[in-house]
């Protein structure tokens, strides 16, 4: 079944600077720059790419952490414990916002 999404196009992510090399450019030296080691360690920062992946939802960016966090040294426990993190803190943002819900009852009801 075709769908929007293919795994093979990751792999043609390079593509998108054939018309526009300079930003291109820019983008992959800064995003290389981003995950060298600093800091956090690669592994660690491959582990943070693989939640935040999740979280915005991009299947690329799955694949890619995923791949990343096993190159990296993780194992499946840490990656889904990672994700567990991020799925409490966006479960979280949406039920504090239940606060702005409960501010309009309360100002609509007085």
């Amino acid at each position: 079944m075709d769908t929007y999404y293919n795994p093979a196009d990751l792999l043609k992510f390079e593509e998108i600077g054939k018309e526009v090399p300079e930003l291109a450019k820019k983008f992959f030296d800064y995003y290389g720059s981003v995950f060298a080691e600093g800091e956090l360690t690669e592994r660690e920062k491959a582990l943070i790419g693989l939640a935040v992946a999740h979280t915005i939802q991009c299947p690329y960016c799955i694949d890619a952490y995923t791949q990343a966090c096993l190159e990296k040294g993780s194992n499946q426990a840490e990656m889904t414990e990672a994700i567990h993190v991020v799925t409490a803190i966006r479960g979280g943002a949406s039920l504090v916002h239940g606060i702005q819900m409960r501010n309009v009852v309360k100002n609509l009801s007085m």
